[in-house]
């Protein structure tokens, strides 16, 4: 039936409808005849004349070309590339930014209802200022050099001469105004320490990024410890994350001294850092991360710590390895960690599980897993670590069950 209903739509369609809902992915749900559309730049309760952009067999994409009925909480786009032929990163720069937050609160309380069947309401917390955030991007060049990023679902560039996300010591718009090669992929990143560095790389095959400016190894400082982090190891994206990550899981955690830590796909080893100071030189800290070069990083950050392992590999394959452990901190990439090591990491009879995830979708699944290992949902904040996005950072606390 849904496939009949959607073969009604044409790309290309103009249609006028109502919004109903955000949908996880930055997309908001309307229907059409029975059709299931989800529409970018649209907000709940509007009324909206939409374009078809795609059809499928269990629904249809489409994007916001007029507004007859806006909601109290469209504004006006701050970045001038932020429109629905332009830039595809920030997919919620239409709307207010605390409206911005309530509609991803929404998105969790969806997703941990239908995946987890679990009835939360968390606030997702304001962290800092909506644009100048952005430690690290990703743009590329067109055919004739221009800067730019993805349009939405297109391998077309949208040129932009600055990015306002992209924090000041990035100086996007200083690097769009060079004369650059067309077919670039231009990686830049910026610390904290002030250092800036560009790396490049064809956009067609798998060759690496090649450090063209700045330091191949930027040194990032986060609670009192500077951290090493090489241009192509994984580092969270906002200025202010690290240090507000770092301090929620070890709220969540409650680490004692002596104990043994684990830090699953622990890159350089931000939250090793903290955890060993509550663990102390009694303590021991397990870091397992599957990127050479950021376990290359995290050894060279902790050689002077006899109290931490590194070890490069994939988690599940090495979690085996492990006997036991105190207390297990994760931080999986946006698919999440996964049945099997769910299994794994439950296996190990840890008191506490702290879970940091980019991904609702995904940390709901994870949770539905780990209740069926006895651990439960305990805690669970939310922060805008990616504001004028849809994207979210969630950081859940697992504790065993009581029984009785």
């Amino acid at each position: 039936m849904a496939s009949n209903k959607s073969s009604a739509l044409k790309i290309g369609d103009l249609i006028e409808l109502s919004i109903e809902k955000v949908a996880h992915g930055g997309h908001f749900i309307a229907r059409h005849n029975g059709a299931v559309i989800f529409v970018r730049h649209a907000i709940p309760g509007e009324q909206c004349t939409i374009e078809i952009t795609s059809t499928g067999s269990s629904f249809n994409r489409a994007d916001v070309v007029s507004v007859s009925n806006p909601s109290e909480f469209r504004v006006e786009a701050p970045c001038q590339f932020a429109h629905r032929l332009g830039c595809g990163g920030c997919d919620f720069q239409h709307i207010d930014p605390a409206y911005q937050r309530k509609l991803k609160s929404d998105v969790i309380t969806e997703q941990f209802s239908r995946i987890a069947k679990m009835q939360i309401q968390v606030e997702v917390e304001e962290v800092g200022p909506s644009t100048g955030w952005r430690t690290r991007a990703i743009a590329t060049t067109n055919r004739n050099g221009k800067l730019g990023f993805y349009k939405s679902r297109s391998h077309s560039i949208a040129p932009v001469d600055n990015c306002i996300i992209c924090v000041d010591g990035m100086n996007f718009s200083e690097i769009s105004s060079r004369n650059l090669k067309g077919d670039v992929r231009v990686e830049i990143s910026a610390s904290n320490s002030g250092e800036r560095t560009i790396a490049l790389a064809p956009t067609r095959g798998d060759e690496k990024a090649r450090v063209t400016e700045g330091p191949a190894v930027l040194h990032e400082k986060v609670e009192g410890r500077t951290l090493e982090v090489s241009q192509e190891s994984f580092w969270q994206s906002h200025a202010q994350a690290p240090e507000l990550l770092t301090r929620t899981v070890l709220e969540f955690a409650k680490i004692n001294s002596g104990e043994h830590v684990l830090d699953l796909y622990g890159g350089v080893g931000l939250f090793t850092a903290a955890i060993l100071d509550e663990v102390g030189s009694a303590g021991h800290v397990d870091l397992i991360e599957g990127g050479k070069v950021a376990t290359e990083d995290a050894r060279r950050n902790f050689s002077d710590f006899k109290n931490v392992t590194v070890a490069t590999g994939d988690v599940g394959k090495l979690l085996p390895r492990i006997t036991s452990a105190d207390v297990v901190v994760l931080d999986p990439p946006r698919e999440g960690a996964g049945r099997d090591v769910i299994s794994q990491i439950t296996a190990l009879n840890p008191r506490a599980i702290v879970y940091v995830a980019c991904d609702p979708a995904a940390l709901a699944r994870d949770t539905s897993y780990l209740e069926d290992h006895s651990y439960s949902l305990a805690g669970l904040r939310a922060f805008d670590l990616f504001p004028m996005t849809h994207h979210i950072e969630c950081v859940a606390l697992y504790e065993r069950a009581e029984v009785s």
